[in-house]
């Protein structure tokens, strides 16, 4: 799958709610970041669905390119170094 325009070089630290469900925004094109408002509609992307575990701080991917999405694994700090 082709990675979305990323939206910032960092995580975003989101709270979530145990039980809760979020919509990632797989395109880049959200005017919700890091979350899904339809502006993906027309292309070959779709929001990643993510239910929250446990109540906690979430490290959502901002670069696009995790290979854990929707949350962050670390990629943007190798994507500062090329």
């Amino acid at each position: 799958m082709t990675n979305g325009k990323a939206t910032q070089n960092s995580p975003y630290k989101i709270e979530v709610t145990e039980g809760e469900t979020y919509f990632w925004c797989a395109c880049g094109l959200s005017s919700k970041q890091p979350f899904c408002d339809g502006s993906h509609k027309g292309s070959d992307f779709t929001p990643i669905k993510y239910t929250a575990d446990e109540t906690k701080t979430a490290a959502f991917c901002g670069c696009r390119s995790s290979e854990n999405q929707p949350l962050c694994d670390g990629t943007h700090r190798k994507l500062d170094d090329s």
